[in-house]
């Protein structure tokens, strides 16, 4: 039985390939099974030597600590500015049992300020140009990819979907289609350092190493996005050419870099709070209209439910047992139509038992992505205004970059549950 589970994340990887397959705009340009299956194999040893092999997992701990002394640092800022409610002892005696209140927009949220700041800082610094220029060149020489491509996918790991695109703005405008869609895919399919920070505080308490995992997940979709991208808008001729390029954001000095990184960061914060409002009047919105149709198993119709019945075939297929896919199914629709973090705060409230260890990994390998409609409409217009002869086109590529990207973040579900063994 452990076998058959452990091999049931096969079906997952099949049936993605295959959506990948059906959406393809030239199925003969296609690359060929071998360059498919290195790529997988490529993914396979990232998952394995990121959790199989305890020096390599010794340095995402170390990660991990780094980013509790940012918590740490950030709560201090915080608890200076809110007071008790960002963070500070309380005024007031609670009673007893009663958990000390948890206020997101100014506990939680402000580390994405802090860490973009930071983000800022270090590119200034050269540091993440340094890794960025580095993974682009490992992407480059493993899987081919052209210089533009190779760059963009290094800068996912840190910059989010608006940003990443601004590393090549230069390019936006004579890229090839099958680049231009590459660019969009790892912009779906991947999660910036500040929201990696504020994800992984929020799992937390329920998903222990939870950076850790995390940048896995970061890393796995790099290979997973340039598989499908390539398989749904394969490269055309003249695309061949892998040379480097050279990022082009920069900063005047080290303040600069600071000051900008700072009010980069407070846009985000007031996005993040503008979208989680919406979202959840949305869901009770919806709720309060479903509520009128008839009993199903003698509980009311909810949308969390509709996700449910929707997407348990699909984190079935990807690994997780059929008694847990319901309760994925839902996380998984909450994440795709509506957004990720909404999905992981629904994730972090989970009864316990809902998930066993090694289902709950694979959820959180398959939330781990922003592409979610509202982001469709963000990527569009950045690649608009960058690029305003090419709107149209990225305007016809948003929704197939939005299922890319999903199905990128699900393939990243499938190799961590064919790596992490059923207890």
């Amino acid at each position: 039985m452990a076998i058959l589970q452990q091999a049931q994340g096969l079906i997952g990887i099949a049936l993605i390939l295959a959506v990948a397959w059906a959406f393809s705009e030239n199925r003969r340009a296609m690359p060929g099974w071998r360059w498919i299956a290195g790529a997988l194999v490529m993914q396979l040893a990232i998952a394995l030597a990121f959790v199989r092999v305890p020096l390599v997992w010794r340095g995402v701990e170390a990660i991990n600590r780094g980013v509790s002394a940012i918590e740490q640092a950030t709560l201090a800022g915080s608890s200076y500015m809110f007071g008790y409610l960002g963070g500070a002892e309380l005024p007031f005696v609670l009673k007893p049992g009663v958990a000390p209140p948890m206020v997101i927009a100014f506990q939680v949220l402000p580390l994405i300020i802090v860490f973009s700041a930071l983000t800022a800082l270090f590119w200034h610094w050269g540091v993440l140009r340094w890794l960025v220029n580095g993974l682009s060149w490992v992407l480059r020489r493993t899987l081919g990819v052209t210089g533009v491509v190779g760059l963009n996918a290094g800068a996912n790991i840190f910059l989010g979907v608006v940003e990443a695109p601004l590393i090549v703005r230069s390019w936006c405008a004579t890229m090839s289609r099958s680049e231009l869609f590459a660019v969009m895919v790892l912009s779906m399919a991947n999660i910036s350092g500040a929201l990696l920070v504020l994800y992984a505080t929020t799992l937390a308490p329920i998903l222990p190493d939870a950076v850790g995992h995390m940048i896995v997940a970061s890393f796995l979709s790099l290979p997973a996005a340039i598989l499908i991208a390539r398989m749904m808008v394969p490269a055309g001729e003249g695309e061949a050419d892998s040379d480097a390029v050279e990022p082009e954001v920069h900063y005047d000095d080290t303040m600069d870099a600071i000051l900008r990184g700072t009010t980069e960061g407070v846009q985000l914060v007031l996005a993040v709070i503008g979208t989680i409002i919406v979202i959840f009047a949305l869901v009770n919105l919806t709720d309060q209209i479903l509520a009128a149709a008839p009993l199903v198993d003698g509980a009311p119709v909810t949308l969390r439910r509709l996700f449910g019945w929707l997407f348990a075939p699909f984190m079935w297929a990807i690994g997780v047992p059929w008694g847990e896919a319901g309760a994925a199914g839902a996380l998984m629709g909450t994440k795709t139509i509506l957004n990720e973090y909404v999905a992981y705060l629904q994730f972090a409230q989970v009864p316990p038992g809902t998930f066993s260890p090694r289902s709950a990994l694979i959820v959180t390998y398959a939330l781990c992505s922003v592409a979610n409609l509202a982001s469709v409409g963000l990527l569009v217009t950045t690649i608009g205004t960058l690029a305003p002869a090419r709107r149209r086109e990225a305007a016809q590529l948003g929704m197939k970059s939005w299922v890319a990207g999903n199905l990128a973040s699900g393939m990243c579900g499938a190799i961590i549950g064919l790596v992490t063994f059923p207890a």
